[in-house]
């Protein structure tokens, strides 16, 4: 059955309707979309200023010219990219929520350490840093006060993220038309004025320069990874996954790469300003793209923010918290949005030098998380995993948890390169960068392949043809 034959049988979506309940599996009576909506899906959010920065610090921070800037960010976002396809194509089998699939590698109390990381990292750190980058665009064009600006872009952020999954996708889509459109008049523009010869500080190539340009490019673009499944997971079962992967991983990454390379060739422009990134970036464009481009930079906060809020709220529910209201996911959503405003509203004094060290910091705990989950996938194939998911059968895997911990530790311990930590590599010879990323996946996919065999968690069943129901997910099911 082909993907648009899915689609024409599938129910229509009902973008105005609040969704209810919280991280329950979709039945296939509630399925539908194409797994090409995911394009827009991941093309929208990164189509804002915080993904311009990364290339603007690529190359006014680090040291790198234009071209070496490029082969880091391309590097580093490839690989987030390939591991959001790959994640994505786990939400259609189950209608599971990424934080959820997690269990089968954690357990179920052990994946509240995953989950609440994520809470903290996708409801509020994200949401802080894009709503300040979305703030300080909108205060520019208006003349308006950063906090007020800031207001307007978190109420509609919020919004959006509370009504829930089908407006979500709506926005995304439409929004990638229209910021596409207009960030593809803006790189035009600055491509025009850069000197791709330039090498911002006059230092020439380092590796440890290439190493934090791939590490921030890859937190960026990864920092969507733990929610990847939350907007496939609305697919029917047979879709194809090649299709889902694809869509998932192209969006992400042709966003990224593009938005990444007009950030690096800004900052080689005369008279840029790493302290003020977002009128610099403008300077040198005519008044009405200028005006589109703020304009787009406030949009694409909010199309990022709508996820990050969103599955923030998805995975507060994954740590097993019992909230028995129907619109317990809405309501957690507008309990960030709160939250999120007043971190945001702290942020605004140093908002360049926050950005930087909060992209290393995504990298630093989803490498690992990630290492340990792909590997027990591979070691799970074959079979399903409804018996072991729900709330109700307490699984447990101490595999999981002993090597994302110890892994995320060392790696940290032994590389980190930041401002608040320099680890024993990096400080003995800084020359080598930040590879805590790299380390950090290997080793937790390493010693979870070790820990899997000597533990010997549950496994599910054989896998049918047809994917087994799952219910009893959601600690407050009974009220869904």
């Amino acid at each position: 059955m082909s993907d648009s034959t899915l689609t024409k049988a599938s129910p229509a979506p009902a973008p105005s309707r609040i969704e209810p309940g919280g991280i329950e599996a979709i039945p296939a009576d509630r399925r539908h979309g194409s797994p090409w909506q995911l394009v827009s899906t991941w093309t929208a959010p990164n189509l804002e200023f915080a993904t311009v920065f990364v290339g603007v610090i690529a190359v006014a921070f680090f040291g790198l010219g234009f071209w070496q800037a490029m082969a880091a960010l391309v590097l580093g976002s490839a690989a987030g990219a390939l591991t959001q396809g790959i994640l994505s194509t786990w939400g259609p089998r189950e209608g599971l929520a990424q934080m959820v699939l997690s269990r089968t590698a954690f357990g179920y109390r052990g994946n509240i350490l995953p989950a609440a990381i994520n809470t903290v990292m996708a409801g509020l750190g994200w949401f802080t840093v894009n709503s300040v980058s979305g703030a300080f665009a909108l205060s520019t064009l208006t003349g308006m006060s950063p906090v007020l600006a800031l207001l307007i872009v978190v109420v509609v952020e919020v919004a959006v993220a509370f009504i829930g999954h089908d407006l979500v996708q709506v926005f995304e889509r439409y929004a990638s038309f229209v910021l596409g459109a207009i960030f593809l008049v803006a790189t035009v523009t600055i491509f025009v004025h850069a000197d791709l010869g330039v090498v911002v500080d006059g230092s020439s190539f380092s590796f440890g320069g290439f190493t934090l340009a791939a590490g921030a490019a890859f937190g960026y673009a990864a920092g969507w990874n733990p929610y990847a499944a939350d907007y496939s997971r609305y697919l029917p079962a047979s879709v194809r996954k090649a299709s889902v992967g694809w869509a998932a991983g192209l969006g992400n990454f042709v966003s990224c790469a593009v938005l990444m390379a007009a950030g690096a060739a800004a900052a080689t422009i005369a008279g840029f300003d790493p302290g003020d990134p977002t009128g610099s970036f403008t300077m040198s464009m005519p008044p009405v793209i200028r005006d589109l481009t703020l304009i787009a930079i406030t949009v694409g906060a909010i199309a990022a923010n709508a996820l990050n809020v969103y599955s923030g709220a998805m995975s507060f529910l994954a740590a097993g918290i019992r909230i028995p209201f129907a619109l317990r996911r809405a309501l957690i959503a507008l309990g960030f949005g709160v939250i999120g405003f007043f971190l945001a509203w702290s942020a605004i004094p140093d908002a360049g030098s926050t950005y930087e060290n909060f992209l290393l910091v995504i990298a630093y705990w989803i490498a690992p998380w990630l290492g340990v989950i792909l590997v027990d996938r591979f070691l799970r194939r074959g079979t399903e995993i409804a018996s072991i998911v729900p709330e109700h059968v307490k699984y447990r895997n101490a595999a999981g948890v002993i090597a994302f911990v110890v892994s995320l530790v060392v790696s940290i311990w032994l590389f980190s390169n930041q401002t608040f930590f320099v680890g024993i590599v990096p400080a003995a010879a800084p020359e080598v960068g930040d590879l805590t990323a790299i380390v950090g996946f290997v080793l937790g996919a390493v010693l979870y392949a070790l820990l899997f065999r000597a533990f010997r968690p549950r496994l599910g069943g054989p896998l049918g043809t047809t994917p087994s129901d799952v219910t009893g997910v959601d600690a407050a099911d009974d009220v869904a």
